[in-house]
């Protein structure tokens, strides 16, 4: 017990001296991943998409052969950064191409590298979980937008794409609580999120587990958050568990089906509104069965 006492003084020493700066970092830190992720998930989707043009016997053999060009480089560009660690390819971009250029390429901001970093990890996740959403969408209604004149544009961003954004939010949220961790390798490159503020306090300190333990608790945090805003969002898309029927225009308009307001909900009316509902529903029916009995 006495060691927890002293654990939590000890955190509460570095915290009194050192909070502004690790606030900094948690700040850099959700940022970065915020930033990475949004933009890992538009290359992931285009990728995604363009993987899974179709390719019919009446295209030309240019389109053809583009298109296999094109997907066998995606594919490239999916194992190479699904199959090597970040801090690799952070330092593979921020000190490799000036070995490669002659120094001609050079960046002076950590953030541009972080951020590109980031993203295109990400992106190469995203695109094999983008590609596994679109086929994940039954085939059926993407036959028939095209039946209905459709083209594959149209379909993919008024038919497939909802359903499937709404298939792979989990993995989307999955890749953002992974790059508030895995930002903490961009100390490689004198990236200061975090992690990094960790270690400066460290060696100012010579405390190692105290601000270790803070570390802890704020990646717990920030992760714990991230997870309850995903869900909540993730209930929002789905809509409403108790939806209604109801049908609006005359034609459509069936026997037992009564008419209603649409923005207007049946459980929201009052006694003398609801009457009224009914009643005009019986005598709908009933003119109904008169109509088929002549």
């Amino acid at each position: 017990m006495e060691q927890f006492v002293k654990l939590g003084s000890d955190m509460a020493s570095l915290w009194s001296k050192y909070g502004g700066t690790y606030m900094g970092g948690i700040w850099r830190t959700l940022i970065l991943a915020s930033v990475g992720t949004a933009i890992g998930c538009l290359i992931g989707f285009l990728c995604g998409i363009v993987q899974t043009i179709p390719v019919s016997r009446n295209d030309s053999v240019v389109k053809k052969v583009l298109l296999k060009i094109v997907q066998v480089i995606l594919r490239i560009y999916v194992e190479v950064f699904r199959g090597t660690p970040m801090i690799l390819q952070a330092v593979f971009i921020f000190y490799g191409l000036p070995y490669f250029t002659n120094n001609s390429i050079q960046f002076e901001g950590k953030w541009l590298v972080s951020i590109l970093v980031v993203s295109i990890n990400t992106g190469a996740y995203m695109t094999e979980s983008m590609r596994g959403g679109i086929i994940s969408v039954d085939p059926g209604q993407t036959e028939g937008a095209m039946a209905i004149g459709m083209t594959h544009f149209q379909t993919m961003t008024s038919v497939v794409l909802p359903q499937a954004i709404r298939n792979i939010m989990p993995q989307i949220g999955n890749n953002f609580i992974i790059n508030v961790k895995d930002t903490s390798v961009m100390f490689i490159i004198g990236f200061t999120d975090f992690f990094a503020v960790h270690k400066s306090v460290v060696g100012a300190t010579f405390t190692y587990f105290p601000s270790a333990a803070i570390e802890m608790i704020g990646y717990l945090t920030m992760t714990l958050l991230a997870s309850w805003l995903l869900r909540l969002l993730e209930k929002r898309m789905d809509g409403k568990s108790d939806y209604e029927l109801v049908a609006v225009d005359q034609l459509t308009l069936p026997a037992g089906v009564y008419h209603v307001d649409a923005k207007k909900s049946e459980k929201d009316m009052n006694p003398d509104e609801r009457a009224a509902l009914q009643k005009d529903a019986q005598s709908r029916i009933e003119d109904r069965s008169g109509k088929e009995a002549r």
